[in-house]
């Protein structure tokens, strides 16, 4: 039994570092993508339907289909749903934007801020108590976009939009009652009809890629399925790994698109460099803050009960 156990664990750790570089090396497939032809919002509009299959496709494979129905029968939870399918709409097109547009740098700096900014809506939302080093963490966040703003000479808004709708996201998922899988094909259903309707006008119109030959059309489809496998896997791998790791596991993916942007010649002066260090140290702050959080909660439940 205890050998099996590690081999489940070992089993959502290779799937939660999975996910996270799938994430990292999404900007080099979108770039790749958008060399094909397509724009940010053909890409957002096939990748919501190619999404919708790839994640139907799992929900019938984790039998989950009961689960969808009863989605489908809840008024409150379909309206979240809908809010979360918006959200995650603006941080898609956003992300394939910037990322095809020479700004995954300003990406990867948005996904630094993100697990930050859920700590600091947490204390000033839900009333959670932040320890020291968290509030350190934020403090070090908020400085470090400032320096970002001082480096490029503007707000740096995509970093903000970024770290803004996820986090957004993130909250409104928290109140809904489905496994990653499930949301995802509502969420993507929920956004099916306008996006089908922007494909057909392109292909109307003689602006469509999807039927431009055999290249555009996989590279489209590979965009659903790299919407759906990665989010699969960390949902898997979430369930069976300390809140530590997963905390820890978060910035892999900023820090994969980080040395990506830097490789590929993006602008990366003095100031730039010390906006990512205190990111950096601050997300450091946040692994540490979480590890001594599951230390404690093991230690109260360990502790005898009078």
């Amino acid at each position: 039994m205890q050998t099996s156990a590690a081999g489940e664990k070992r089993a959502a750790l290779a799937a939660g570092i999975g996910s996270n570089l799938i994430w990292g090396f999404l900007p080099l497939a979108m770039q790749a993508i958008a060399r094909t032809g397509p724009g940010p919002w053909e890409i957002l509009a096939q990748r919501v339907v190619w999404g919708a299959v790839a994640a139907g496709v799992f929900v019938l494979l984790a039998r989950q289909g009961g689960q969808v129905l009863r989605i489908v029968r809840e008024p409150k939870t379909l309206a979240l749903l809908a809010l979360s399918s918006a959200l995650i709409a603006v941080n898609w097109v956003v992300f394939i934007w910037a990322v095809t547009t020479g700004r995954v740098l300003e990406s990867s700096l948005g996904y630094y801020i993100i697990p930050l900014l859920n700590m600091a809506v947490g204390a000033l939302v839900f009333r959670e108590k932040l320890s020291r080093i968290a509030i350190a963490a934020i403090a070090l966040a908020a400085l470090g976009v400032a320096v970002q703003t001082l480096a490029v000479g503007r707000l740096p808004w995509v970093s903000l939009a970024l770290a803004v709708s996820f986090g957004g996201y993130g909250i409104v998922r928290k109140q809904v009652k489905a496994d990653a899988q499930s949301g995802l094909f509502i969420e993507c259903l929920t956004l099916m009809a306008p996006c089908l309707i922007y494909i057909g006008w392109l292909q109307h119109a003689g602006l469509g890629h999807f039927t431009a030959g055999p290249m555009p059309a996989s590279a489209l489809i590979a965009a659903g399925v790299l919407t759906a496998t990665p989010l699969a896997m960390f949902s898997w791998a979430a369930r069976r790994l300390p809140l530590s790791v997963i905390g820890f596991l978060q910035f892999f993916s900023p820090t994969v698109s980080f040395f990506i942007g830097v490789a590929q010649g993006e602008p990366f002066r003095a100031l730039n460099g010390v906006a990512f260090v205190l990111i950096w140290i601050g997300a450091a702050l946040f692994v540490l803050s979480a590890v001594r959080s599951a230390r404690d909660l093991r230690r109260g439940e360990l502790a005898p009960q009078p």
